[in-house]
């Protein structure tokens, strides 16, 4: 299966690069480009794609906010969005993330992370692992938003489900639920696709975002 890819960054350099690496693969397609985040909303109006290459400091609109309008607009059926950056700040990722973002790295990488993180983005998981973004959310979550409060969609969740997203939101991978809980990792993996859906969240860095938002789990603790 292709992945559609739409690349977004105002520096046309970037984009040809991008461009000529993606192009590289047989199982990915770049299928539109844009200047800004602005022009992203056009272009992805029109253009139906499964992941956005989308840079974080760009003129008109930046990328943090056209993510959060991108993910508001079309939050089941919508690409997912990949952050780019030249600038290595944990408040940059804090803010991509808490936009709707389903991952987090640095143009800087070698292209081959690059494109294992859009392959893995495309399936619906997260390049940004929950011990880093547990990291990112102690450090910012008192500090960026709004206060906590609780979220009227947790009262869905079961016992059980609670129990494993407290956990996700801590830092834990599946394996280590699992011995935590004493089920087998592919119970777990039931588990976490149950809360995602019942939550209406794309990934495991929503959750741990919707954790610390609602107050299930506080900076620290």
């Amino acid at each position: 299966m292709t992945v559609r890819v739409v690349i977004v960054d105002d520096q046309a350099l970037v984009r040809a690069g991008f461009r000529m690496v993606l192009g590289s693969q047989p199982d990915l397609e770049v299928v539109g480009e844009a200047i800004d985040g602005a022009d992203a909303l056009r272009v992805l109006a029109r253009t139906e794609a499964d992941v956005v290459v989308m840079d974080i400091r760009m003129p008109t609109m930046d990328g943090v906010e056209a993510t959060r309008r991108l993910c508001a607009e079309r939050p089941a059926d919508g690409p997912r969005v990949l952050v780019l950056t030249t600038f290595d700040t944990e408040a940059d990722a804090f803010a991509a993330l808490q936009a709707g973002a389903s991952g987090f790295l640095l143009k800087n990488v070698p292209p081959e992370e690059l494109l294992a993180a859009i392959r893995v983005v495309a399936q619906g998981d997260s390049v940004v692992a929950p011990s880093i973004t547990r990291r990112l959310l102690d450090r910012f979550a008192g500090q960026l938003g709004a206060a906590p409060s609780a979220d009227p969609r947790l009262a869905q969740l079961t016992e059980r489900e609670r129990e494993v997203l407290l956990l996700v939101a801590q830092g834990l991978s599946n394996a280590e639920i699992a011995a935590r809980v004493h089920v087998a990792e592919a119970t777990v993996k039931t588990h976490v696709g149950r809360i995602l859906a019942k939550l209406q969240l794309r990934d495991r860095v929503q959750a741990v975002v919707l954790a610390y938002e609602s107050g299930l789990v506080t900076p620290g603790g």
